[in-house]
């Protein structure tokens, strides 16, 4: 059935509960390839609380878009086999703890129809309080529905993608991937075939097993996290961009950056196929 727009924009679920420890903190930074090193202390910082002399654990910014996985407005009778991830922009309100009880106020944020045979774009928005009622973390995301354009409803009013620098980037960094990557990112909520079965991949329209959209997100903010914040998750304000080509496991990421006062922009393209994987990238340092 197609899609009914004004049931879906009215669609929310509020009041979502929702608990994680260091655990998952943990599996999430492992999962975006940090501790790759063993002896990386940075790095180590994220997957590491068992330590010789104690310090705190700490916890990736990304981590927010798995630590309430399954908070949904509503299921949408869409074609998942053709669904893949649009975008995702996550604003940081404080620094996520390491273990927390929290809850999720989820909703839809906008729809737009690109015409039949073009698809659809579903924007949705999560956001995480603490117990208190405290917001930690907004999260707008949105997903491209590949069978299921045409339904009627508005094309335009999109937010515009952020504008990156015409100038020679002012650092490039390479960050290789794991081939088992997907099957480890894949235990951190996002269960999803198209990412560890091949013949799904295939009915999808893929050679394989592609990356998941958000675990390429979170390897950019990685990136950027130990290219201009010395590896401080607090001082990562925001961080938004988005997916513009599947990434395979095994293959390398090339991130272009760009700095303008706190302000840095992003591409990473795949060195092996000379193609952009991401677009519009920016992070708000504070």
């Amino acid at each position: 059935m197609p899609i009914n727009y004004e049931e879906a924009m009215a669609m929310k679920n509020l009041g979502q509960k929702y608990s994680y420890a260091d655990r998952e903190a943990m599996l999430y930074a492992y999962g975006i390839g940090m501790g790759a090193d063993p002896l990386n202390e940075q790095e180590l910082a994220f997957v590491n609380e068992a330590t010789a002399t104690p310090r705190p654990l700490k916890v990736m910014p990304t981590f927010a878009t798995v630590a309430a996985w399954g908070a949904w407005p509503g299921r949408l009778d869409i074609n998942r086999v053709t669904l893949v991830d649009g975008e995702c922009d996550l604003t940081l309100h404080q620094p996520l703890p390491a273990a927390a009880d929290i809850i999720a106020d989820s909703s839809v944020a906008g729809i737009y129809d690109k015409g039949k045979d073009k698809g659809a774009v579903i924007r949705f928005q999560t956001v995480l309080k603490n117990t208190s009622g405290d917001a930690l973390a907004t999260l707008v995301t949105s997903n491209f529905a590949r069978g299921d354009g045409g339904f009627g409803g508005p094309s335009g009013g999109q937010p515009a993608p952020h504008q990156i620098p015409a100038r020679t980037p002012d650092k490039i960094i390479d960050i290789p991937t794991r081939a088992d990557q997907a099957l480890i990112y894949r235990l951190c909520g996002d269960r999803n075939p198209l990412h560890s079965d091949p013949e799904f991949a295939k009915r999808a329209g893929f050679s394989r097993p592609i990356l998941h959209g958000l675990c390429t997100y979170g390897i950019t903010c990685r990136g950027v996290l130990q290219t201009y914040a010395d590896y401080d998750p607090t001082t990562i304000k925001r961080h938004a961009a988005r997916y513009s080509a599947p990434l395979y496991p095994g293959e390398t990421i090339t991130l272009e950056m760009w700095k303008d006062g706190n302000v840095i922009s992003f591409e990473a393209k795949v060195k092996e196929r000379a193609v952009t994987v991401i677009k519009n990238g920016m992070t708000v340092l504070g």
